[in-house]
Order: C-alpha cells, then sequence, then structure tokens
C-alpha cells in the first residue's frame, strides 16, 4: 500500500469522497515519495494532485498556486502530458473563481498540448468540453450586459 500508484489512487478516491483532510495527508505522503526516488516527473504529478485537494478544500489561490508552479516545471522539462494536465486543472481553479477568460486560455492550451502529446479521445474531449462550457458562459455573461 505504500507504492506510489497506491498512494495517488488513494488520494483520487479520497477526494472523491469528500474525505479531504486524510486526502491532503495521503497526497503529502505521496509528494514526500516522489521526492525520495529522485523522479521529478512523478514529483510534479503529486504535486497536481495534491493541488487538486486544494481545490476541492475551497483554497483556490493555493491551488492555482500550486499548478502555476507544476506548469512551469513540466513545460521546462517538455512533459507535454503533464503540462496538459496542469494547465487542464488551473483552468478548473479558474474557472471555480470566476476567471473565465484565464480559465479559457488554459483549457485552449490544455487541448494544444493534448493534441501534440496524441492523447487518447476522452482526455481531448474532456478538454474541448471545458473550452465550450466556458466560451458559453463567457457569451451568457456578455448577452447579460
Amino acid at each position: 500500500m505504500r507504492s506510489l500508484a497506491a498512494l495517488n489512487e488513494k488520494v483520487a478516491l479520497l477526494r472523491l469522497v469528500g474525505r479531504l483532510d486524510e486526502a491532503w495527508e495521503i497526497a503529502n505522503e505521496a509528494l514526500r515519495q516522489s521526492r525520495f526516488t529522485g523522479n521529478r516527473e512523478q514529483a510534479v504529478a503529486s504535486r497536481i494532485r495534491r493541488a487538486q485537494v486544494l481545490q476541492f478544500q475551497g483554497k483556490l489561490d493555493e491551488a492555482a498556486s500550486e499548478l502555476t508552479h507544476c506548469i512551469l516545471d513540466s513545460e521546462v522539462h517538455e512533459w507535454t502530458r503533464l503540462a496538459a494536465y496542469a494547465r487542464q486543472h488551473r483552468g478548473k481553479v479558474y474557472f471555480d473563481q470566476g476567471n473565465l477568460e484565464v480559465a479559457l486560455a488554459d483549457f485552449t492550451a490544455a487541448v494544444f498540448l493534448r493534441e501534440k502529446d496524441g492523447a487518447d479521445a476522452d482526455e481531448l474531449d474532456s478538454s474541448l468540453l471545458a473550452v465550450a462550457v466556458v466560451e458559453s458562459h463567457i457569451a451568457a455573461r456578455g448577452s447579460a450586459a
């Protein structure tokens, strides 16, 4: 149960069932373990999952900051899959904050990165749907003004 994959799965499951304090503890444990192994790519992935917990805890500014660092790390090392994953989740944080234009930029970047990486249809559709939702919110806000 100490494997990094098991820890990451446990974080996701705890987050989904709303046990956020436990998810936070396990996310930190996964981050420590990934740092211990020296695999920077795994450490970034763990930080993204930890940022998701922050988002679910309502700590949106902290989540956005953590995801920004993950994006920068991913882009510097050309970890396209992780960069797309981090942008997709930062877009969700910005959407939750009501920063629709910034969310749209992240979702659009996620689409581009996922296309570049040859992502499967489900991942690409997820980003395309996010773009469409944000565009409809922006249009609705514009017509209400």
